[in-house]
């Protein structure tokens, strides 16, 4: 679930007509000549000169992304070099205004340059070049992975997430599991010289690496983010240690306490995903013992004989409901669905928009699941998003902070409720209330068990981004963030040379995983503002705004600011509060935390 942005794309080219780089040019003092107005001509050329490039780049990245061979990685890496060099070369020349007085919108702009970089190139033509390539070479290791018990018998990704999302096989499990880690071993030295060096354009920026670069992209110092993060965890984690406690008490009943021990962490490899951060897929072996009818959308979208252009279809009717423009024809016509036969393609769902306009698609290798189901209103809240910013200014196209992007999809799937169901024709009728319990765990199995995880891979990160952790402590320090955040430990013991991080498709391809974390909060923020909005008054876990002009306005509202203003005034856009707050998750699933405490009396909680 990714956001592929224009603005990642910020490959500008900075032409000699530029003052600051005349003055540069000429051995003056940046600081004796450069002014307001300065700074105002430099942007204006500058988004001028991004609008001219960042859309072939964005076709070499489509063309990689949906058909991985030789000749497309090649264009992609000589692109992202290029582009990334300009960037680097961008940020640069928006730091010189630094000390230059200027209006709060050019201020902010100037910033979003400065810090719009991900793994920032040096100025060494040859060291920029290697970035490049290392970049383009892990991307091409995950996509084209597969893990081989011989020769002629390999099995894909999406194969072996499947198998473990349906087979309770502990050998099975274990192998899929360990086979996956294989793929990412021979990543780790590419890894450890791609952060080697991007620490050196990190510093050229004027950061002390590129951990500092990444945390300073929130509209608050750097160092005060990680503990913004802690406070929203605080929240969460009570009730997080109580779904570990009756997912581990139940894992220990099906398959043994000698396999689940009830005094440790759970093996990562019993969860139902190969990386252990979402548990919908076992709801079977830890939902109440009572009979709850909770919907099985996976076998209503068999019988109703739903294909995957179907699904996508009625997740646009969904944003169609709130007032929402319809997709443009060429969103069917060019987006990839299905995981083609004859080439290897990157099936990670992403939604793209590659002309900052209308040509807006989405990537993934949909299975004709619940799961999928929801995913896909992810993707395609992505896409209205791109759609909402798009008359912004070119460095203003963005969501309001990366958090943001990924909460809206996922607020609109959050009103995926029997209610929604039965108005689209999936269910005939709703579950009362006293079903609620088995929908809350199934929510939560997703969404609250995937929280600590998405906290702990940029934990991780951070700490190898800034030299904290170095190579021969990558694996060992991501059980231990694991062990520590999610009370989940490798299957078996990892050899020193594994790269388990590697296997996570954000790693190599270094997409920053914090956006999850804020998204899994604000989501809940945004529902329970939504459903005011629609004047919704049952439970909030019970509400849908499908179908709301009100809501939908109001979201919209706040889509259209994209990052022309710090997240904390969109945020008070739309829910009163400028303050991200987690308090609506503990009202969202208050009947399954008290459900929750009542099993777990008389068990060993806490790992």
């Amino acid at each position: 679930m990714e956001l592929i942005q224009k603005k990642t794309l910020i490959a500008a080219i900075i032409g000699a007509s530029l003052l600051s780089a005349n003055a540069i040019a000429h051995n003056e003092s940046p600081d004796q000549r450069l002014t307001a107005s300065d700074a105002k001509a430099f942007l204006d050329n500058a988004q001028a000169e991004i609008e001219k490039i960042q859309t072939p780049s964005a076709h070499a990245q489509w063309s990689y992304a949906t058909n991985i061979n030789i000749d497309t990685a090649a264009v992609s890496a000589y692109l992202n070099e290029m582009y990334s060099n300009k960037v680097a070369q961008f940020a640069k020349e928006a730091a010189k205004f630094n000390d230059v007085k200027v209006d709060a919108d050019t201020r902010r702009k100037l910033n979003l340059l400065r810090n719009g970089l991900t793994m920032p190139p040096p100025a060494d033509d040859k060291k920029s070049e290697r970035l490049a390539e290392i970049n383009s070479k892990l991307e091409g290791m995950y996509g084209a992975g597969e893990y081989c018990r011989t020769e002629n018998d390999c099995i894909n990704l999406v194969d072996m997430s499947a198998e473990m999302a349906t087979s309770r096989d502990k050998d099975l499990l274990l192998e899929y599991w360990k086979g996956w880690r294989e793929v990412s071993v021979p990543m780790k030295e590419l890894y450890s010289e791609q952060v080697a060096i991007a620490n050196e354009g990190a510093k050229e920026l004027g950061f002390k690496n590129v951990s500092e670069l990444w945390r300073g992209k929130y509209d608050m110092p750097a160092d005060e983010f990680p503990k913004e993060l802690d406070r929203l965890w605080g929240q969460v984690q009570p009730f997080y240690e109580s779904l570990h406690c009756h997912v581990r008490a139940k894992l220990g009943e099906h398959y043994g306490t000698d396999v689940v021990p009830q005094d440790q962490p759970i093996p990562a490899h019993l969860l139902g995903n190969m990386w252990a951060q979402t548990w919908g897929n076992i709801y079977d072996l830890v939902k109440p013992e009572q009979e709850m009818k909770v919907p099985d959308v996976t076998k209503a979208l068999k019988e109703q004989q739903y294909d995957e252009i179907k699904m996508v279809k009625q997740a646009e009717s969904f944003f169609s409901s709130l007032g929402f423009e319809e997709l443009p024809e060429t969103f069917w016509e060019r987006s990839l669905f299905q995981k083609p036969e004859d080439r290897d393609v990157q099936c990670h769902a992403s939604a793209w928009n590659l002309d900052d306009k209308e040509d807006l698609r989405i990537k993934m290798c949909i299975q004709k699941t619940g799961e999928e189901f929801n995913v896909i209103h992810h993707e395609l809240g992505h896409n209205y998003y791109q759609r909402a910013y798009k008359d912004q200014p070119l460095l203003y196209r963005g969501s309001a902070n990366d958090g943001f992007h990924e909460a809206i999809g996922d607020t609109i799937a959050l009103s995926i409720t029997p209610k929604y169901l039965k108005q689209i024709g999936l269910i005939d009728t709703i579950p009362d209330e006293s079903n609620d319990i088995g929908m809350l765990l199934q929510v939560a199995l997703d969404k609250i068990a995937f929280i600590p995880f998405g906290l702990m891979v940029d934990q991780w990160r951070w700490k190898v981004l800034s030299g904290e952790v170095t190579p021969e402590n990558y694996n060992d320090v991501w059980w231990e963030l694991r062990n520590k955040y999610q009370g989940v430990m490798a299957p078996i013991e990892r050899d020193a040379e594994a790269f388990d991080p590697g296997a996570k498709y954000h790693v190599p391809a270094n997409v920053p995983y914090t956006r999850y974390f804020l998204a899994h909060i604000l989501q809940f923020q945004f529902h329970k503002a939504l459903c005011d909005i629609a004047n919704d008054q049952g439970p909030l876990n019970r509400c849908s705004i499908y179908g709301s002009k009100e809501a939908g306005k109001a979201l919209n509202d706040m889509l259209e600011m994209g990052m022309s203003e710090p997240w904390q005034n969109a945020l008070e856009k739309l829910t009163g509060t400028k303050q991200m707050d987690a308090s609506t998750i503990q009202a969202y699933f208050a009947p399954l935390k008290k459900w929750l405490d009542e099993q777990n009396q008389g068990r060993q909680c806490g790992w």
